[in-house]
């Protein structure tokens, strides 16, 4: 048995037990004891432990299977009788770049790399990094970024991307034969996505860089995921379009599908409601979003038949569900509090992302010589928007959010690496 596997079912062990044990210490007023409460919050907690640790190991698994890919096609003993198609070379697709690239990112600044590198200087005295490093970062954004991977990617090329929108929904009329189609006037609206600049310095001390058996890419790519993938989370959540991504929290973003009644708590009718308020289409593909806070709320909530609207998966390849529907956790969905969006259900493929071509990077020398350090400071540009906000409802609790200071939006600190 692999390890997830057996992680999964210690899991689905440990639940049963947890559930088991909240119903013995449930009261004839049918509140749980106050002195079981911190035991339950522990075994819970063990619960939520064990989804994580499963998530990382299947994680690498993945990682370990697209290391494990070949990089070119075997040569076949019957060659082809006509000659292969040239097709144009992205020039920071040769080895040539890719050499010269990591040559200067490890001091080398020799005229030769130089004029290598050439064709990929940014106005900025930065380079764009080679495509299949390229390849690695967006990778490790999607590994580090939870709201990537639900969201619909889309690369640009432009500062900016308009997107129509249909504002009403066209109708079918049923006509006899050789009658003439009547028309809808279905009118159209733009949304607009930019490209607003991201920036994140790694550090990396010379010892490193001077050792040969160091893999610096394989580092920076897993920095750069955890650095800038946090970021856009929190900006894709909460971002107030303000240089940066408008969030899916914002005022123009998700609708609000209904307000609970406490400022703290959820209820199972709450849930229920949050579920009917999205529209049917959209329930297909839906899933949940919430902190762990509000997730360790929802696996004690029980149906009107008494089960438990939480369920853990036995699948490797499938989420915890709620009410049939899959459930996701970010560190940046606000905790429970008055006047807070703390629960999001809906379809993210609406939530678009605009990732603009060409990351860069630029080697910074003199900055942490003093410590024996080079900096790297890596920069790309990201937009995102909910294009539909029908598609995704939010719950929000009771009263108004306390006013923010600094500038910065809602949303909890820290994050997911």
């Amino acid at each position: 048995m692999s390890k997830v596997m057996e992680l999964r079912n210690k899991r689905n062990t440990l639940w049963e037990q947890t559930k088991a044990f909240l119903e013995e210490h449930r009261g004839e007023n049918g509140l749980v004891e106050a002195s079981a409460v911190e035991q339950y919050e522990k075994m819970a907690g063990d619960v939520k432990a064990l989804g994580a640790e499963i998530e990382r190991l299947e994680n690498q698994a993945a990682f370990e299977a697209e290391l494990a890919k070949p990089t070119s096609k075997p040569v076949v003993g019957t060659p082809s009788a006509e000659m292969p198609k040239k097709t144009a070379t992205n020039p920071m697709a040769t080895d040539e770049y890719t050499g010269a690239f990591w040559d200067m990112m490890r001091g080398n600044s020799s005229m030769d790399v130089r004029n290598a590198l050439s064709i990929g200087e940014d106005t900025e005295g930065g380079y764009t990094v080679p495509d299949e490093f390229e390849r690695k970062l967006v990778q490790g954004l999607e590994e580090n970024n939870i709201f990537r991977q639900m969201a619909h990617v889309i690369k640009t090329g432009s500062g900016t991307r308009k997107i129509p929108i249909a504002n009403d929904i066209m109708e079918a009329s049923w006509i006899d034969e050789g009658e003439e189609i009547p028309e809808t006037n279905t009118k159209f609206a733009q949304t607009t996505l930019s490209a607003y600049k991201l920036g994140a310095m790694i550090k990396v001390s010379n010892e490193l860089l001077n050792d040969s058996a160091f893999d610096i890419a394989a580092y920076i790519s897993e920095r750069f995921g955890v650095v800038m993938g946090n970021a856009e989370e929190n900006a894709f959540i909460n971002g107030d379009g303000d240089k940066k991504p408008t969030g899916l929290l914002a005022d123009n973003g998700a609708e609000i599908g209904l307000t609970a009644a406490s400022e703290t708590a959820l209820t199972f009718d709450e849930i229920f409601q949050l579920y009917y308020s999205l529209k049917a289409p959209y329930r297909r593909k839906a899933s949940f979003l919430c902190n762990e806070a509000i997730l360790l709320q929802l696996m004690t909530l029980k149906d009107k038949n008494d089960n438990y609207i939480w369920k853990p998966s036995l699948d490797i390849a499938k989420p915890d569900t709620i009410l049939g529907r899959p459930v996701y956790t970010s560190s940046f969905m606000p905790v429970p509090a008055k006047g807070e969006k703390t629960l999001c259900f809906g379809d993210y493929s609406y939530y678009w992302v605009a990732d603009r071509s060409n990351r860069t990077f630029r080697r910074l020398n003199e900055l942490y010589a003093r410590t024996d350090q080079v900096g790297f400071l890596t920069t790309q540009r990201v937009d995102g928007k909910l294009i539909l906000p029908e598609a995704v409802k939010v719950l929000k609790m009771k009263g108004t959010k306390a006013a923010t200071t600094g500038g910065t939006t809602g949303g909890t600190t820290g994050g997911n690496g």
